[in-house]
């Protein structure tokens, strides 16, 4: 078993105590080894810090393996876990934003070593966080994990025009933050 499933499976025993000795459903855990990294990457790319993001999918499991009687594709349960992390990142989001001070600048990462594609990918992690949650979570689903319109509504429980306009509006933001001009309005 990973690393990652056992702390896991520690986290449901401790949130179901009646549930003692309960065993993760093999799908789940096969989905789980398979998807582990993906899920990661994605919700690093939501929260914008590697640890946040696994203890995310960390927690997400957590909830999906102690609803997963309710869940209907026990064959296929990429969306609900995905849109397990996402609330959770959401209501995360919700519940820090009235304790966090905002800063002028972020620090500069230990380890940067002047390449240029480094530098573009801390600039855009960098236009990333300062996106309202929302918009940050419409373009991460849309390019990063490269879902249409339609899935990215279906995950976030939205209309295809609120993504269509999040993502024009996160776009804009983001060429504002990194510099480049404005494509007038063609995203």
């Amino acid at each position: 078993m990973l690393p990652c499933l056992q702390v896991v499976t520690g986290l449901i025993a401790e949130a179901a105590p009646a549930r003692r000795g309960i065993v993760v459903d093999a799908r789940l855990d096969d989905y789980v080894r398979g998807q582990w990294p993906a899920l990661v990457r994605y919700a690093t790319a939501l929260c914008g810090n590697a640890d946040e993001g696994e203890e995310l999918v960390q927690a997400a499991v957590v909830r999906v393996a102690l609803r997963w009687p309710f869940v209907r594709d026990k064959d296929n349960p990429d969306g609900y876990v995905r849109r397990a992390v996402l609330n959770g990142y959401l209501n995360g989001w919700r519940r820090l934003r009235s304790r966090e001070t905002a800063m002028a600048e972020v620090p500069e990462p230990a380890g940067y070593d002047g390449t240029a594609a480094v530098d573009d990918v801390m600039t855009v992690r960098s236009a990333l966080r300062v996106l309202p949650p929302r918009q940050r979570a419409v373009l991460v689903l849309r390019y990063l994990e490269d879902r249409s319109e339609q899935q990215t509504a279906e995950l976030l429980g939205c209309s295809v025009g609120t993504v269509k306009s999040q993502s024009s509006k996160g776009l804009a933001k983001l060429r504002e933050a990194v510099g480049l001009p404005d494509d007038g309005g063609e995203s």
